[in-house]
């Protein structure tokens, strides 16, 4: 095949083509319009670049969509190009977005940021937070004193992550029917908690964080972080930045799943080339946000319990 011809295939075939005709299913809780997540059993692919692109969040495969053909059993290079062209014409199905896309120029990170108002009690994204998700007004005060919550839309929270020099460089989006990132925002870290702390742990997702720092009574010692369901350059720098520190304690408190331990495990090695303490938190069930809630079922059962 010319090498026009297989140009010509990468502009024709979507990497989701390829993998709705080989059995992937969109997860659509955990994507987003620039980052389509799909999954078959424990594997993961994640769909970008408008769907010419795509990386395998639990190894370094990425690649275009030959690659992507050749990375799920095409015998090389030749079968995967042939594999791309029985696609011409193939067009998978689209995501059913439940919020439509903002037509509207979009205003600066900061500016947006500071346009939206805090959570209050009472609030929908308070009511969220504590009814939803459980979270104990204790944590959302500390976190909105602290400046790293605001009232997104539709009862939704925004939470803010900043890079080394302490700047809002974008947020990650939770609610009740929503779940994103800043439309050109950046992600590196959410924290919560003093951030000279000495023990560090590091979770996937900023509900995650504030749900550990509930269960452990917001530890003093402790600054929470979250990747935000991802793992960029500026992540990675981030979270090497904290090793660095003297007498620190990194603590992989990841999901539990096949991703989290892929996570768990870069954590090690940064810990183990800043030649600081490591340890491994794992949740009784998938996350730490489903070990609050059941934690908060099994109080509340106990209270009922009690004054019968």
């Amino acid at each position: 095949m010319e090498k026009k011809d297989i140009e010509e295939l990468r502009t024709k075939v979507a990497c989701a083509a390829v993998l709705e005709k080989d059995g992937w299913k969109i997860d659509l809780k955990e994507s987003t319009r620039r980052a389509l997540k799909y999954r078959r059993g424990a594997d993961i692919i994640i769909v970008i670049h408008d769907g010419r692109g795509w990386f395998d969040p639990l190894s370094s495969a990425k690649g275009d969509v030959v690659d992507l053909a050749e990375h799920l059993g095409a015998k090389g290079f030749p079968a995967a190009c042939d594999h791309v062209a029985d696609l011409v014409g193939f067009i998978p199905t689209a995501p059913a977005w439940t919020q439509a896309p903002k037509p509207t120029p979009i205003a600066s990170i900061a500016n947006r940021w500071s346009r939206r108002s805090l959570p209050r009690p009472g609030s929908a994204t308070w009511r969220y937070l504590t009814g939803e998700r459980c979270i104990p007004d204790s944590v959302i005060a500390a976190a909105v004193a602290q400046g790293c919550l605001r009232e997104g839309p539709q009862g939704s929270m925004w939470a803010a992550h900043d890079d080394l020099a302490g700047h809002i460089i974008g947020w990650e989006e939770r609610g009740p029917r929503w779940r994103g990132f800043a439309t050109n925002g950046t992600k590196q870290l959410f924290r919560l908690g003093p951030i000279d702390a000495p023990r560090i742990c590091v979770t996937e997702a900023a509900i995650d964080a504030l749900s550990l720092a509930a269960i452990e009574v917001l530890r003093s010692d402790t600054l929470y972080v979250s990747t935000g369901g991802g793992w960029s350059p500026a992540t990675e720098l981030a979270i090497r930045s904290l090793a660095r520190r003297a007498d620190v304690r990194l603590v992989a408190a990841t999901d539990n799943n096949r991703q989290g331990d892929v996570y768990a495990d870069r954590i090690r090695g940064i810990a183990a080339e800043a030649s600081a303490f490591y340890a491994r938190s794992q949740p009784r069930t998938g996350d730490w946000n489903e070990d609050l809630k059941n934690l908060v079922a099994r109080l509340d059962n106990e209270l009922v319990r009690a004054s019968a």
